[in-house]
Order: structure tokens, then sequence, then C-alpha cells
């Protein structure tokens, strides 16, 4: 098992969301390009992107999105500066391998690689695996904005 370089409570920190919004429990690595996260969020019979008690595979970009959230906030900027706000501008070549992604029991490994900045825009790849399975992965285009707007 990997080491925890980031807790949940950390994690909430450094997001804009609060409570159960907040999907992943852990960073376990990280550096300029690079950032992988762990979660157990997924079973959680209360999670607010769950319908029906059901959480599908697409739901499984938002946890991908707090992941390139936090990796901004740990690489992008300088410390103690909070980052500009971003937003999901596109998300291409996304491929999801299962139909649900609370059926697997165990914890969820999130992955966001960062492949390109140009101006106000980043591009991530990013994908989610279940043990050794694949389960979602595509590209993101994040826009990031003022904090004001």
């Amino acid at each position: 098992m990997a080491a925890v370089i980031l807790d949940r409570a950390a994690l909430a920190a450094l997001l804009p969301h609060a409570g159960a919004m907040c999907l992943l429990d852990a960073v376990e690595s990280c550096d300029r390009q690079r950032i992988v996260c762990t979660t157990m969020q997924h079973r959680n019979p209360h999670n607010p992107l769950a319908v029906d008690g059901r959480l599908g595979c697409v739901q499984g970009i938002e946890f991908a999105a707090q992941a390139m959230a936090i990796h901004g906030a740990l690489v992008a900027f300088p410390a103690g500066v909070r980052p500009a706000v971003g937003w999901l501008g596109r998300i291409r070549d996304c491929v999801l391998h299962w139909d649900r992604i609370d059926t697997h029991a165990g914890s969820l490994r999130v992955s966001a690689t960062r492949v390109a900045a140009a101006g106000g825009a980043l591009m991530y790849g990013f994908a989610i695996d279940a043990g050794h399975v694949r389960v979602i992965a595509g590209t993101a285009t994040v826009v990031l904005g003022d904090r004001a707007a």
C-alpha cells in the first residue's frame, strides 16, 4: 500500500466541495505532472451523486475532476495562494468500461496527468482503476477563471 501524503481532511481544505461532496479520501502521490488519489466514497450509501441508490460510471468524471483540482492546488500555484476557479470545459475520448462504480468493494485509484497548459486552460488525461481493472478513462480540458467570477 502506498503512503498517504494528504488525508481526507487536508483534501477538503483544498476543494470548494464540502461534506459528502468531497469524493476523494487520500493523495498517495503527486508531482508536477501527475496525481494519484484513492477513495472509498463510491461505496458511501449517501453519496450525493447517486441516483436511486446507484452510482454510475459516468459520475467517475467528477472524482477525476476533483483529483485535477487538488493537483492544481498542490503544484500549479505558490504555497498559500488559493488557485483560480476551474470548470470542466470539455471531456473527450471518455471510455466507460463499467456500468456502475459503486459495485466495486475495494478502493478506487483516481489518477490525473497534466498533458498541456496554455493560457487559461489545462488538459489532463484521467483514469479510474479498481484494482487492476480500468473503470473509466478520458481527457478533460479545465478552463481557469477569476475566483470572483
